[in-house]
């Protein structure tokens, strides 16, 4: 009769959801690798969208029951009103469920590719530096040129920790909830490491490019002095040449 079939079409929708309920939100998701996270986000929107288009199916049963109830004795309608009721709650409840666990992962997903970005745009800079390490390895060329290197290097080193501090903390989110967690600290260890050499290895030039700089300005003082030197040795050496004297007649410093 009417009774049963409302009964077994209420009894089919509750296997759905508690179907859907163990497959979807009781699982122990563990995700390793990005693709697991990937594949999981987009089942879980799949399952999302399959529960809202299971909306049209509980209205259709929400009124057959209705309709049954306004036709059938009182006697009838507690029991079937009562099922009813827990249908719609269940309904309603695994919907939230899965509308927040798509959130949470969608972010979880914008996180990791917001990580991956930072982390791109820092290793660009690094090689950056690393071109300007080596630029700056046997530079050849008086102080002043040297100290425009060194201004070059200390602009490049001039470098905001935004990106980094963003790193950190983007990357502390995810392993806080065991997403990723060992890839992600694989390539937090790396780039922790090149990056820990490659500022090592700037500061160091630094000092061997302002050793230079000192270097530099102490040979061309000495070449300063020297033309000095000898200018003042060409203009006796010409004034003895304009009065013709005899090179046995100067003194012993201007032969």
């Amino acid at each position: 009769d009417k009774t049963v079939s409302l009964r077994k079409d209420l009894s089919e929708m509750h296997e759905w959801i508690t179907q859907a309920e163990e497959e979807y939100l009781e699982r122990d998701f563990d995700y390793k690798t990005p693709d697991e996270l990937q594949k999981a986000l987009e089942e879980l929107k799949r399952a999302k969208e399959e529960a809202m288009q299971k909306e049209v199916k509980v209205k259709f049963i929400t009124d057959s029951v209705n309709n049954f109830m306004a036709k059938a004795p009182p006697v009838a309608h507690e029991a079937l009103k009562k099922e009813l009721d827990v249908l719609i709650t269940s309904y309603q409840r695994l919907c939230s469920r899965l509308n927040g666990k798509c959130k949470t992962l969608e972010e979880v997903w914008a996180c990791w590719r917001e990580l991956l970005s930072y982390l791109d745009a820092e290793n660009k800079w690094l090689n950056e530096v690393e071109l300007k390490l080596k630029a700056t390895e046997n530079i050849q060329g008086g102080a002043e040129e040297i100290s425009e290197s060194l201004d070059s290097l200390e602009r490049l080193m001039r470098h905001p920790e935004d990106n980094r501090n963003q790193i950190r903390e983007l990357a502390q989110t995810l392993t806080d909830g065991g997403i990723l967690d060992e890839l992600i600290n694989e390539k937090l260890e790396k780039f922790n490491t090149r990056w820990e050499e490659i500022q090592q290895e700037a500061v160091r030039r630094q000092k061997s490019l302002e050793q230079s700089i000192q270097s530099a300005q102490e040979t061309d003082k000495t070449l300063r002095l020297i033309q000095e030197s000898l200018a003042v040795i060409d203009k006796q050496l010409t004034a003895y040449v304009a009065d013709r004297v005899d090179a046995a007649q100067v003194p012993q410093e201007a032969q």
